[in-house]
C-alpha cells in the first residue's frame, strides 16, 4: 500500500468545506484557532500497578502511553489483542493530558521497570492547542525507546463537534499538522510504525459521526472496535 502524500496527510479527515493548509508558521489570533488546553492532571486515568507491569515484561507484552480515548478504549483493547495474539499490555492512560507528560511517563517507566521490544504511542489529540511542541516529543520518545524497538503511534484527529466552525476549522488543521510530523518522524525513524486512524475515518465522510461521538472520542462499540482493530493489525504486522 502506497503512503499518503503531504498533502493527503494534511487534508485527511477534513470536514468544513474549502478548509485551507497552514504552514506550521502560521498562527491563529489566539494562539492556534483550538483555545487552550485546559488542567488535566485531575482528569481519569488508568494507570497499571508494580504486579501487573512485571508480567508484561516477563511475557513481552506491550506498553501503552494514552489519553482519554484510551481511558475509554484500552479494556476493550487489551482484550482484542491478548484474543488475536496473545499480547498483554501494561497501561499508562490519562485523559486529557498532551504528549510531552506521556512521554515523560515512558522515560520513567523506561528507568524504573525497563522496557519491552513494542511500545504504543496513543496521544497526541490534546497537542492540536501547540501543535509545533510535537516534533520533538516524537524523537524524545524515539531516542528513549531506542532502535531496537518498535513503537506504534495512533495519529490524530479532532474536530470537535461542541465548537463553533472557526474553532473546528483550526482543530482540523493541527490534527492534520500534528499527522504531518508525526509522518516526518517515521522518515528518521524507521522502526516508528503509524497507525492511521485519521485517514481511516477520511475514506468516507459517514465515519465522522459514526465513529466519533463528539469529533474526537470513538463511539461505542463502532468507533471503539474500528480504532482498536487497527491498532490490533499494526501490531500483528510487526
Amino acid at each position: 500500500m502506497n503512503k499518503p502524500s503531504r498533502r493527503q496527510l494534511f487534508l485527511a479527515g477534513a470536514v468544513v468545506a474549502g478548509a485551507t493548509v497552514v504552514s506550521t508558521e502560521t498562527a491563529f489570533a489566539d494562539g492556534y484557532g483550538s483555545g487552550a488546553l485546559g488542567p488535566w492532571e485531575g482528569s481519569s486515568k488508568a494507570i497499571s500497578t508494580t504486579a501487573q507491569i512485571n508480567p508484561v515484561l516477563a511475557n513481552d507484552g506491550l506498553y501503552m502511553f494514552g489519553d482519554s480515548i484510551s481511558v475509554q478504549d484500552g479494556y476493550s483493547l487489551a482484550q482484542r489483542l491478548l484474543s488475536r495474539t496473545g499480547d498483554s499490555i501494561a497501561v499508562h492512560n490519562w485523559s486529557g493530558r498532551p504528549t510531552a507528560p506521556a512521554v515523560d511517563a515512558l522515560a520513567e517507566w523506561a528507568s524504573a521497570y525497563g522496557m519491552p521490544r513494542r511500545i504504543l504511542m496513543a496521544t497526541g489529540s490534546n497537542d492540536i492547542f501547540t501543535p509545533p511542541v510535537f516534533a520533538a516529543q516524537v524523537d524524545r520518545t524515539m531516542s528513549i525507546v531506542g532502535s531496537s524497538r518498535t513503537v506504534y503511534w495512533v495519529n490524530t484527529q479532532v474536530v470537535r463537534t461542541s465548537q463553533t466552525a472557526a474553532v473546528q476549522l483550526a482543530d482540523q488543521r493541527n490534527s492534520a499538522w500534528i499527522n504531518l510530523q508525526l509522518a516526518d518522524a517515521q522518515k528518521r525513524h524507521p522502526n516508528l510504525k503509524i497507525v492511521r486512524w485519521a485517514e481511516f475515518l477520511a475514506a468516507k465522510p459517514s465515519r465522522l459521526t459514526s465513529y466519533l461521538r463528539d469529533g474526537v472520542h470513538t463511539t461505542a462499540p463502532l468507533g471503539q472496535d474500528a480504532r482498536n482493530e487497527l491498532i490490533v493489525q499494526a501490531i500483528e504486522a510487526g
